[in-house]
């Protein structure tokens, strides 16, 4: 009896020392994938994560500063274009809807990232379509315009129709920029050139791209009291005509160069993490 319990032991201390062993060797298989996959670096599988925000940044941009312009001329009774006016704007906005209404209705466009359906998508989808909007009104209505003794005035009573969606989208805007502060949207990987730089301080650019966002809120929020001036027969640059313009402007302009800047980093970091 004496013998079997000592066999028993004997057995016991066998198991321990064996499953210690199987331990020790998965954990020397696992920190040796880790550290294959840290001298790999990050792998994205890019047929599941299609990225064309650059373009829509470039257009978003532009269209920006056209707005300005043409409010601008308009107020200072410059001779209209509103032939070339219809062009550029019906342009820009077909890219916007296009790529809006694609990035809006495929769910999720990004596998990874399928709030950018929301934060890309969504907007630019309403962009165009009232890019397209005042294409068409510049189009239809051009020589009735420059025939006009207020062109502004027209343009106002009809741009000031579209108060509520502008209202909505600007608020939809403002709380874009504020969810992109909060969880931290925008970061970009280490493997992006120069926005990578601050990959260990996520803030930075989600502040940068959330400000974007918010200012652009704020705009949309202000060109329905501008429309109203337009058709209230006011077209000297008040207080409130200057912060519009400055506003509209100075995003469009950041828009543009800071899309123009996109499509070097994006290529970069798609050359960086292909498989």
């Amino acid at each position: 009896m004496e013998l079997l319990v000592v066999f028993l032991k004997k057995q016991k201390s066998l198991w321990k020392f064996a499953f210690a062993k199987a331990d020790f060797h998965n954990i020397c298989i696992t920190t040796k994938n880790d550290h294959m996959q840290d001298d790999q670096g990050l792998i994205i599988d890019w047929a599941s994560m299609p990225t064309y925000n650059t373009v829509m940044c470039v257009a978003v941009g532009a269209a920006l500063c056209s707005l300005a312009v043409i409010g601008k001329s308009m107020m200072q009774g410059k001779k209209m274009e509103t032939v070339g006016w219809s062009l550029n704007l019906g342009a820009l906005g077909l890219i916007l809807f296009l790529t809006g209404l694609h990035m809006t209705l495929t769910w999720p466009l990004a596998k990874y990232f399928p709030f950018d359906n929301i934060v890309f998508g969504e907007p630019s989808l309403a962009f165009g379509v009232l890019l397209l909007v005042f294409s068409f009104y510049f189009w239809k209505k051009g020589t009735a315009l420059e025939q006009s003794k207020n062109p502004l005035a027209d343009l106002g009573a009809v741009g000031y129709q579209l108060r509520y969606f502008l209202y909505g989208m600007g608020l939809a805007m403002i709380a874009i920029g504020i969810a992109g502060v909060k969880y931290e949207l925008f970061a970009a990987p280490p493997e992006e050139p120069i926005s990578g730089q601050f990959a260990e301080y996520p803030l930075v650019e989600a502040i940068f791209i959330s400000g974007l966002w918010a200012l652009t809120g704020l705009a949309s929020l202000l060109v329905p009291r501008v429309f109203k001036k337009f058709a209230a027969g006011h077209t000297s640059m008040g207080k409130t005509m200057k912060i519009s313009y400055a506003l509209v402007y100075g995003l469009g302009i950041v828009f543009l160069l800071f899309g123009a800047f996109n499509f070097f980093t994006h290529i970069g970091l798609i050359v960086n993490t292909m498989k």
